[in-house]
């Protein structure tokens, strides 16, 4: 029986995670030391911005890793293609 996922589908599988997680450790921080006291630092760019998009980046290449599936040599045959 064949394995659902092959080597490169956990490869691609794992920097999706690794995507999901840099983006959520960008978003970390911003906090102010005094509660009196508004820091603009959590509306910035990277926490705004760049981490939402990592963090959807990261999502979508796991979707990909799960659907993806490699050609067999047996549909490499079949469609008149050799390897």
């Amino acid at each position: 029986m064949k394995p659902t996922f092959e080597r490169k589908n956990y490869i691609i599988l794992l920097a999706g995670i690794f995507l999901i997680v840099l983006g959520y450790i960008l978003m970390i921080g911003g906090k102010s030391e005094d509660p009196n006291v508004f820091n603009p630092a959590i509306f910035n760019f990277q926490r705004i911005t760049l981490a939402p998009v990592l963090c959807l980046i990261g999502f979508v290449t796991i979707i990909f890793a799960i659907m993806w599936r490699p050609k067999t040599n047996e549909e490499v045959v079949e469609n008149g293609k050799l390897n």
